[in-house]
């Protein structure tokens, strides 16, 4: 049996006998030869047969070679099948030099020969059908992409003596708040909620002495909201880190831990993500800039754009304009707004003694926000204080400051969302493109 070879690799191969599976992405049944283009994870190749027709005067023809060439003639987009050929390089060919010749062919398994979607299909469409919108080669990239990413922010932590942990994702209480929560039965003796954040176990880690974490994970959000870069399940980005002085110790690493990841996709996807994006992958320069949110509102308005928000926060166009005015003023695709009124953050927070605003930012990518980091409150009762302040009662949250009353670390984090990340890494225009299988108020399959 001739071993399996993958299209990507068919170049650098001899002329002679190979083996290559895939699915088929076109048939060209011309009277005198066929081609197929078959493509597989890596690639596509040409395959071509030399037609043999039953004669117009009756005389017989090759058994073998007729059914070949009408199993060809019959062949529906996607199916995915195995050829046994020849392997042969003739620079004529435009799909990479080479072509296969038919051998054999079998038929792993037919596809229908009506395909429900097409190249202009709407994006509900798609969806509905992604397991075929996902043969594309774009989008193929798109998770390569991913995977380099993750594997760089994962190997920059890990030469750094992180540790990686797998948080769990049914709570008995909310992480952060009730509002966002999704609730179901648990063995009929209990209410369970789906975890909207690591945080308060990425904080157990630094009080169990643990130092640096991260995690990549699943997070759940209840929210209604129909936008391009919200989903009621995505992935999480999350890293802690003890022994900090300020946010300013977080916000170093995140910078370092993104330059490293972009520069990892730039150096082996750049020219292709170039090729079927359009976007030039640009490695960030650090620092980022950082601006005080109060200056970053000042800004936005000195732009001509009034922030309709009345709790002090930048809103959508707010992000945007800020991130022009970066993109202008300093060169730069990312830009951390900080100095958060403790109103609009989490209690939770850190508060600087001397201002009173919370020891916090946001990180913001090409006019998005992508992160969300402080300085985490590890007095605890300070923390009381803080969570009484929001309106939580204290009681609900007791096993959370039971972390805080053994001894505690000085310690920061953040949380950042990777489909937002690759939306705007690739310059599409909502998560749902970037996302496997994307979860929302009204998707549930497939």
């Amino acid at each position: 049996m001739t071993e399996r070879v993958l299209v990507n690799q068919l170049q650098g191969l001899s002329d002679g006998p190979v083996s290559v599976s895939g699915w088929v992405e076109t048939v060209r049944d011309q009277k005198k030869v066929q081609f197929v283009i078959l493509r597989d994870e890596t690639g596509a190749v040409q395959l071509v047969n030399p037609a043999t027709r039953p004669a117009e005067d009756g005389s017989e023809q090759d058994a073998a070679a007729l059914a070949l060439t009408e199993t060809i003639s019959n062949l529906a987009t996607g199916t995915f099948l195995t050829v046994r050929g020849e392997l042969k390089h003739d620079e004529r060919v435009k799909l990479g030099g080479v072509e296969v010749k038919i051998g054999s062919l079998d038929i792993a398994a037919a596809a229908l020969p009506e395909t429900p979607i097409a190249a202009d299909s709407g994006m509900d469409k798609r969806m509905d059908w992604r397991f075929l919108d996902l043969r594309q080669r774009r989008n193929n990239l798109i998770f390569r992409v991913q995977t380099t990413l993750e594997h760089a922010f994962r190997t920059y932590w890990v030469e750094r003596d992180y540790i990686e942990v797998h948080s769990p994702k049914l709570m008995a209480s909310a992480s952060e708040s009730n509002a966002e929560l999704f609730s179901l039965e648990y063995f009929g003796e209990q209410t369970a909620y789906l975890a909207q954040s690591p945080q308060f176990f990425k904080q157990m880690a630094q009080v169990a002495g643990f130092g640096k974490i991260f995690e990549i994970a699943p997070a759940f959000r209840a929210d209604p909201s129909f936008t391009s870069r919200h989903a009621t399940e995505f992935t999480s980005i999350d890293a802690e880190i003890s022994w900090i002085d300020s946010h300013e110790d977080v916000a170093r690493m995140q910078e370092e831990l993104l330059q490293a990841g972009f520069q990892a996709v730039k150096d082996k996807h750049g020219a292709e993500i170039e090729e079927l994006f359009g976007v030039e992958v640009q490695v960030p320069a650090i620092p980022f800039p950082r601006i005080p949110l109060a200056e970053a509102r000042e800004i936005v308005k000195s732009r001509g754009y009034e922030i309709p928000r009345t709790d002090g926060d930048l809103d959508p166009e707010g992000e945007r304009q800020i991130s022009a005015h970066v993109e202008e003023t300093y060169g730069h695709q990312f830009v951390f707004i900080t100095d958060y009124h403790p109103e609009i953050r989490a209690f939770y927070h850190m508060r600087d003694e001397e201002t009173g605003l919370t020891k916090s930012y946001d990180l913001l990518f090409k006019g998005v926000e992508i992160t969300t980091g402080a300085q985490r409150e590890h007095r605890v009762d300070v923390l009381i204080e803080q969570a009484q302040e929001k309106g939580l009662e204290p009681e609900h949250l007791d096993f959370y400051f039971d972390f805080f009353r053994y001894g505690a670390p000085p310690h920061g984090g953040f949380g950042m969302g990777l489909a937002r990340v690759m939306m705007l890494l690739l310059g599409e225009s909502s998560i749902r493109e970037v996302t496997y299988l994307f979860r929302g108020p009204t998707r549930l399959a497939p």
